[in-house]
């Protein structure tokens, strides 16, 4: 689609290899970020529970089971959301399950992925947690008596007082409720200091990965950084005693030939379908993605049928369309990434396969998955599981020197983003580009500079790279810095 723009960027990338010139996106833009630190797992700094229930003082009313629904990074956010619930009702937590999906194909539950006594021990002085129901509980037909819970009953992004309204009533008369296929069921604000602070504490300090994640995930790092040593506090708590225990050095984080990018290239075919968007691929392509939507897609083909379309060229002006590789390696390039960068490409199958990807490997040969690092019988233990699959990718994009994000809707993205926020110390570096504004910049890509495009780049990254206080509504798992997680 770029040809023009993709012979600028080779040459530019020849020009600097032989200036021996070095990006200095690897690091932090904004020095504003360093000054904020975790402390989540601080003790309770006031007693909540006569308000909204927060803190493990009285005794319990009930239980909570939750089965959750979608991949690792859905099921992540509502086991925390789960733990904030379980303390604003004062009730007994069960370790959640993890539904099936279709989609997904993945039997993992909890244990599979986390450790079940870290995540108890870490949380016993905030609510009670149980392996199991007890015995007279679990005969109960819950859709009988009324103790079943789905969406249809709580809204999306539910505020306390309606956990309170419609959950509360049920727990007391049943003394237990059950969230089946829970998700993103619990809103950001108005929330209380000490329900925020707990889910931080969750996500950031209660949920390890078991050790078989751990090792596999250790070998993927040593081997993309060619050793075995500790570069930061991402690393050890990712990988604990699976990489080497050396004194943690602030400057080693990103020095050494042995940096990498991770890159989360969101241009699956689900993602490509969905968009309605083009891709330079013409009339094979049109007649190809809209037989994937009709086959897997049907409520959207609904809903078409009964709106006004939206031309491919104005989603694109609007920001809708996944970046494809080759926008994502003018952006690398553009940002001063040198021609032997290892890159580390996390998630699923391209669309388009080895022809959609050359533009990006043409650019940058040394790219890298966790096919290509960890051999197949190292992988086997993981086949078929692709939630485990997944915690591989969060662990190598979270201990990267840099993280490169093509779509920021993406839950990884946002998690392990906000991962690196809050164990990052201000030296690991997410560069968010703004697909509209990529957009705009390469609507005029058959006239523009070199020059011009490199500078209108690394604005937009820059912008992305902004030290904010988590805004109103905005996740805490994308964005820790506010007092509830972080401490500045």
């Amino acid at each position: 689609m770029y040809d023009r723009l993709m012979n600028l960027a080779s040459s530019a990338l020849a020009e600097k290899e032989f200036r021996q010139d070095s990006s200095n996106f690897w690091e932090e833009q904004n020095h504003q970020a360093s000054l904020w630190r975790p402390c989540a797992n601080r003790k309770s700094r006031t007693n909540l529970v006569e308000v909204v229930g927060a803190g493990k003082t009285k005794k319990s009313i009930g239980f909570i089971l939750v089965s959750a629904n979608g991949g690792l990074n859905q099921q992540r956010v509502a086991v925390c959301n789960a733990v904030a619930v379980a303390s604003l009702l004062n009730a007994t937590l069960v370790i959640p399950k993890f539904l099936y999906s279709n989609v997904w194909k993945d039997p993992s539950q909890f244990g599979d992925i986390y450790q079940e006594e870290h995540f108890m021990n870490s949380l016993k002085d905030d609510i009670n947690i149980v392996k199991e129901l007890p015995s007279h509980l679990k005969s109960l037909d819950f859709k009988a008596i009324g103790s079943q819970i789905t969406d249809a009953d709580i809204p999306k992004e539910a505020t306390p007082a309606d956990y309170l309204k419609t959950v509360l009533p049920l727990l007391l008369k049943n003394g237990v409720v059950h969230f089946l296929g829970y998700g993103n069921r619990l809103g950001f604000d108005p929330l209380p200091f000490e329900l925020q602070r707990l889910r931080c504490k969750c996500n950031f300090h209660s949920l390890k990965f078991v050790p078989k994640i751990k090792h596999a995930g250790s070998l993927l790092i040593k081997r993309i950084r060619n050793n075995d040593a500790a570069r930061s506090m991402l690393d050890k708590q990712l990988l604990g005693n699976f990489i080497s225990n050396i004194p943690l050095e602030g400057k080693d984080l990103v020095s050494g030939p042995s940096k990498y990018i991770a890159l989360h290239l969101r241009f699956e075919v689900d993602m490509v379908a969905y968009s309605q968007c083009e891709f330079g691929g013409g009339e094979d392509e049109r007649k190809e993605l809209q037989a994937y939507r009709e086959s897997h897609f049907p409520l959207l083909i609904d809903r078409l049928k009964n709106s006004t379309p939206v031309s491919p060229t104005e989603l694109r002006k609007l920001g809708r369309c996944p970046l494809t590789p080759e926008e994502a390696a003018l952006v690398l390039a553009a940002l001063g990434f040198k021609h032997g960068t290892f890159i580390y490409l996390a998630g699923s199958r391209i669309y388009g396969g080895r022809s959609r990807m050359s533009p990006l490997t043409s650019l940058y040969p040394n790219l890298v998955t966790k096919e290509d690092l960890l051999s197949p019988s190292e992988l086997a233990p993981f086949r078929n599981f692709s939630s485990q699959l997944a915690a591989l990718d969060f662990i190598a994009c979270a201990t990267a020197n840099v993280f490169a994000i093509t779509d920021s809707g993406s839950q990884l993205s946002s998690l392990v983003s906000g991962f690196r926020t809050y164990y990052g110390g201000g030296r690991a570096p997410n560069l968010r580009p703004s697909k509209k504004w990529l957009a705009a910049i390469l609507s005029k890509n058959s006239t523009m500079s070199w020059d011009t495009f490199e500078k209108r780049t690394r604005t937009m990254i820059e912008k992305g790279q902004n030290v904010d206080m988590r805004g109103y509504g905005k996740s805490i798992y994308r964005q820790p810095r506010c007092p509830e997680c972080m401490c500045k």
